[in-house]
């Protein structure tokens, strides 16, 4: 006897793979599409091949900011990697303690700036590090640190980890709650036996729950990845389309959006501006294949 096929599956589906197609996978398809089109005279499109691409990589007005974006952006990851990640697993590795009393508070605390308005994060932090009207140079008197401060935002050197800081300090709440709750998944069988033996907490840490929630941290990485070469808002509200000064702070997502909308004197390229789409594209693919490829099975055989 055959079994029928299990309509109600695709009933359930059928809503939200029309949705993601129309707005995900068709979107992407034609950004790829368009990106080996060129514009005629009339502003037609005509097929063009890898014209583009070789534009973007070799012609000096372009490549210059392409590749000033793109290690902007690895500056902007390594940044959210070594400081964010870390911070967000000390972070959940001490709400998790037991006898941490008032842990809601605090975790309800260190969350909150990821559900604020990034135009309203980047307007406060603007006002804060102002040299004129800010406060943190008062702040940093009261510790004796005056003599460090500096205009962070206005300053080509600094004005990248300055914002990348600010990121940090908005979103380590996603990567702390990501692994707080693979923490609590940890049994108390395994803990309670370590500490009936002896074993401190930073032992019970080191050596039995780090082990045990590196796919979460694997994750937390990737995601980290995706964000950071998905990132625009934070860097447009703070600094502009231009992402000054002298595009310090221009990263792929600020990019893109000059070369297909354009901004004051530049002109916008809806084939140009795809190619770039297409681009951060691939690189995104690539590291995502690499991390699942690579890393991820390894750490899942190391768990098991």
């Amino acid at each position: 006897m055959t079994r029928r096929f299990p309509l109600h599956i695709v009933v359930f589906l059928a809503p939200a793979v029309v949705i993601y197609t129309v707005f995900m996978i068709y979107p992407l398809l034609d950004s790829i599409r368009l990106s080996f089109y060129s514009l005629d005279e009339t502003g037609l499109p005509y097929f063009d091949g890898f014209k583009n691409y070789f534009t973007l990589f070799n012609d000096p007005n372009w490549s210059g900011a392409f590749w000033n974006a793109f290690w902007n952006n690895i500056i902007l990851f390594a940044i959210h990697m070594l400081v964010q990640n870390p911070i967000g697993l000390l972070l959940a590795a001490c709400l998790s303690l037991p006898v941490l009393k008032g842990r809601h508070i605090y975790r309800t605390a260190i969350f909150l700036p990821t559900m604020l308005s990034v135009v309203i994060i980047g307007f406060i932090w603007q006002l804060i590090l102002s040299p004129l009207w800010g406060v943190a140079e008062t702040l940093m008197d009261f510790v004796g640190l005056a003599g460090f401060f500096g205009p962070w935002l206005g300053e080509k050197g600094t004005a990248l980890v300055t914002v990348s800081l600010i990121s940090v300090w908005q979103f380590v709440g996603i990567p702390m709650m990501l692994i707080y709750a693979a923490l609590l998944s940890i049994p108390e069988d395994l803990t309670e036996a370590a500490t009936i033996d002896g074993a401190r907490h930073w032992q019970v840490f080191w050596r039995i729950k780090l082990p045990l929630i590196l796919p979460t941290l694997g994750i937390v990485s990737i995601l980290t990845f995706v964000a950071n070469f998905n990132a625009f808002d934070l860097i447009y509200a703070i600094k502009g389309g231009l992402a000054g000064p002298d595009f310090a702070t221009d990263i792929m997502g600020t990019f893109f959006y000059r070369t297909f909308f354009g901004f004051q004197l530049q002109l916008g390229s809806t084939t140009m501006g795809a190619t770039v789409a297409t681009i951060m594209f691939v690189i995104i693919l690539v590291g995502v294949l690499i991390f699942f490829f690579g890393v991820q099975r390894r750490l899942l055989r190391h768990q098991l």
